[in-house]
């Protein structure tokens, strides 16, 4: 195991604290001061890091799109044929979400929130690139419906996040049925 040196160990914990308290209280009510007492540093140590609070969020956000994007395409190729590797992304997608809850619903947020700038967003969108190229590619093979990719995601990927949030509330417990259920959902939702 690879020790982190004190500057990496504050920088986690900013980030970490930022994930928290934007979860738990949003964006606008997640100052720089609150951030930095929950990560246990001064508040001058965040601009050792960061710029500014908007690049504190936006470094974030690109950082856990970064984890969640090398989890997901982990173990799919190109080759897969459009069914297969749908079925392999968007089961690693829904393994991320249910394991890695706090950057789910931090990701869900920023998903939903103008608070990211436009070339943060820009840049977390090409990290699902292998997503994206593959549902071109079941496009061409007329495998896939030829919706837009906003679409796409839409029908298939936000209904885990959703999931997530309600199960989150204590309105739903997911169980590996209810991930059965939601991939076939997904996959009849966009396919021909």
């Amino acid at each position: 195991m690879v020790e982190l040196s004190k500057g990496e160990i504050k920088r986690k914990a900013l980030v970490d604290a930022t994930i928290s308290l934007v979860n738990n209280n949003g964006f606008h009510a997640a100052p720089v001061s609150k951030i930095a007492k929950m990560a246990n540093v001064s508040p001058a140590t965040i601009y050792l890091y960061f710029e500014d609070k908007q690049d504190l969020v936006n470094k974030v956000y690109i950082e856990v799109k970064e984890s969640f994007t090398a989890y997901t395409f982990k173990t799919y190729t190109k080759s897969m044929p459009v069914a297969e590797g749908f079925k392999l992304i968007w089961k690693r997608i829904a393994t991320f979400k249910t394991t890695e809850i706090a950057k789910a619903i931090f990701l869900a947020q920023c998903d939903n929130t103008p608070i990211i700038d436009e070339s943060s967003r820009q840049e977390g969108i090409r990290h699902l690139q292998p997503l994206l190229d593959l549902w071109k590619r079941g496009k061409e093979e007329g495998v896939i419906k030829p919706l837009s990719d906003y679409l796409l995601y839409a029908y298939t990927i936000n209904p885990l996040s959703f999931l997530i949030v309600m199960q989150q509330q204590g309105a739903f417990t997911i169980e590996e049925k209810h991930i059965e259920e939601a991939y076939h959902a997904a996959w009849n939702s966009i396919k021909l």
